[in-house]
C-alpha cells in the first residue's frame, strides 16, 4: 500500500481514537438547509469559541462538520439552522468520501475566526450595504473603520476587510450630476474635504489614493480583501492613476489631466486593465471597466450570472469561494455591476461570469501574500437597488445564493494557511491532517 495512504489512515485513526473525539455536526449547505445565512454565522462563532471546524468543499453545496461541543447544537436549534448528527462511524465514512481522490471533494479546516473591519462612514448614508447586512443578520461581528483608522495603522488589527459603496477616485461617486444640491451628498463632501485638511492632504483624491496604497500593502502582507458595487473599479482606478490627475474641476477646483487615459499605469493594478476613465463629471460612471446599464433591456426573470467549478483538491480558494446550493445565481445591479471581460487581467481567477454574455461577475486574485475578491453589484436580493431605497430584510431571503457569496468570503480566512496556497504537482492535499509531503 502507498506510504502516504498509510500515514493517512494512520492520522485518520489518531484523530478518532482521542478521548475528546465524540458525535459530530454536520450543517448540510445544500437545498435542505433552511437557513443558508446563519449557518456561517454559527460555523464563525463556533471556531472564535475555540472550537474546531471543517469545510467540505463541493460535498452538499460545501457543510460543515464539527465535534458536538459547546452549544452548537442549542444555537442551531435556536437560529432554525437544520444539522445533522453523525456518529464517530458516519464521521470517518464521509471523511474517507470527501477525502477520495476520485471525488471533486475535499476537506479544509477552519481554525481560526478572521477579525472583520467594515470600511465605511461613521454616518448613515441613503444607501445599505449587503455585507453588513449579511454580517449582522449572520451574527459575525465586525468593527466600522474609516479613512483616519487606516491612516493611522488600524489594519494592522484585523484579517479581513470589506469595502462597498465607494469612491476611491475622490469624485464622490459620480453624484454631482443628479444630488450635488441634495443634504446628504454635501455633508459627505464636507466631511471628506475636513478629514483630508486633517491628515495634512490638499484634496480627497489625495487622501484616497493614500488610503489605497495603504490597504494595496495591506494585502500585500497577508491580509484579506473583500469588495463590491463602486468599490471594486474604482480601487483600481485610483492605482491606475497614481501618478495622473483624473478629477474634474468640479471636484477638486482644478481641471483634470487632458491625457489622462494615455497616462494610466496598468501596472500597478490589481484586477484591471486597458480600462479608459470617464471624464464627464455628470455621467454616473467612473471608466470602461463596468458593463453599460441594460435597464428595461433585459427581463429581470432572465438576468442569472453562473458559477464556475473548479477542483476542490487543487483549486480550493476558488471552490471555497463559490459554494453554493445552485450553480446559476440572479443577477443584480449597482454602480459597478460586473466587469467586462476584456479589461479583466490573464492572472485574475473569473469565478462567476453574466449568463450569455462575456462580463465576468465575481472575480479573484492573490497579490503578496495576500488576497483579494471584487463582486460586482450592490445587493444580490434587490435587483436595482437606488439611492433612499429601504435596506433588505435577510429574514425574507435565509437561503440566498447571492449572499452566501459574500459569506463564504468572511470563512475563506479562517482556513489554514496552507490550503489557501495554490496545489503544486507534487504536493497532495488531504485536508484535515495537511500535506503528506
Amino acid at each position: 500500500m502507498n506510504t502516504r495512504v498509510i500515514l493517512f489512515f494512520a492520522l485518520l485513526a489518531f484523530f478518532f481514537a482521542t478521548p475528546a473525539a465524540g458525535q459530530f455536526v454536520l450543517i448540510p449547505m445544500d437545498e435542505s438547509q433552511s437557513n443558508h445565512l446563519k449557518a456561517y454565522g454559527l460555523i464563525y462563532n463556533h471556531i472564535d469559541e475555540g472550537y474546531d471546524a471543517s469545510w467540505l468543499l463541493n460535498y452538499r453545496g460545501g457543510s460543515f462538520l464539527t465535534r458536538d461541543r459547546g452549544d452548537i447544537v442549542r444555537n442551531a436549534r435556536l437560529r432554525d439552522i437544520r444539522i445533522e448528527n453523525l456518529s464517530d462511524a458516519q464521521a470517518q465514512r464521509l471523511i474517507r468520501d470527501v477525502e477520495s481522490q476520485s471525488s471533486n471533494t475535499a476537506l479544509v479546516p477552519l481554525q481560526e475566526a478572521p477579525k472583520i473591519a467594515v470600511y465605511s462612514p461613521d454616518h448613515a448614508l441613503p444607501w445599505d450595504d449587503a455585507v453588513t447586512l449579511a454580517l449582522t443578520y449572520a451574527e459575525v461581528p465586525y468593527d466600522v473603520i474609516y479613512n483616519s483608522e487606516i491612516l493611522e495603522g488600524g489594519l494592522e488589527d484585523y484579517d479581513w476587510l470589506h469595502l462597498h459603496h465607494e469612491d476611491f477616485t475622490g469624485q464622490y461617486g459620480k453624484f454631482w450630476g443628479a444630488y450635488r444640491n441634495t443634504p446628504w451628498y454635501q455633508r459627505q463632501v464636507r466631511d471628506l474635504e475636513e478629514m483630508a485638511a486633517r491628515h495634512g492632504f490638499d484634496k480627497v483624491s489625495d487622501m484616497k489614493l493614500a488610503v489605497v496604497h495603504t490597504i494595496r500593502d495591506y494585502i500585500g502582507n497577508g491580509g484579506f480583501m473583500f469588495a463590491m458595487c463602486s468599490a471594486t473599479d474604482t480601487f483600481d482606478i485610483a492605482l491606475a492613476a497614481t501618478e495622473v490627475d483624473i478629477v474634474p474641476q468640479q471636484f477638486d477646483g482644478d481641471p483634470i489631466d487632458p491625457n489622462a487615459n494615455e497616462k494610466l499605469n496598468f501596472d500597478e493594478t490589481l484586477a484591471f486593465t486597458n480600462f479608459e476613465i470617464e471624464k464627464d463629471p455628470g455621467q454616473y460612471r467612473h471608466g470602461s471597466i463596468d458593463v453599460p446599464v441594460r435597464l428595461g433591456q433585459l427581463d429581470e426573470a432572465l438576468d442569472y450570472f453562473t458559477l464556475f467549478e473548479f477542483s476542490a483538491k487543487w483549486d480550493p480558494v476558488p471552490t471555497m469561494l463559490t459554494q453554493n446550493h445552485v450553480s446559476s445565481v440572479k443577477g443584480f445591479y449597482g454602480q459597478s455591476t460586473a466587469f467586462r471581460m476584456e479589461t479583466v487581467k490573464s492572472n485574475v481567477v473569473v469565478m462567476a461570469k453574466n449568463s450569455g454574455r462575456d462580463e465576468a461577475k465575481y472575480i479573484h486574485g492573490n497579490y503578496g501574500e495576500g488576497f483579494w475578491t471584487f463582486y460586482g453589484g450592490h445587493d444580490p436580493e434587490d435587483y436595482t437597488h437606488r439611492v433612499g431605497d429601504p435596506p433588505t430584510d435577510l429574514d425574507l431571503f435565509p437561503n440566498s445564493p447571492g449572499y452566501r457569496l459574500i459569506l463564504n468570503n468572511i470563512l475563506f480566512p479562517a482556513a489554514e494557511r496552507e490550503d489557501l496556497k495554490t496545489q503544486l504537482p507534487d504536493s497532495f492535499p488531504i485536508g484535515l491532517f495537511g500535506s503528506l509531503d
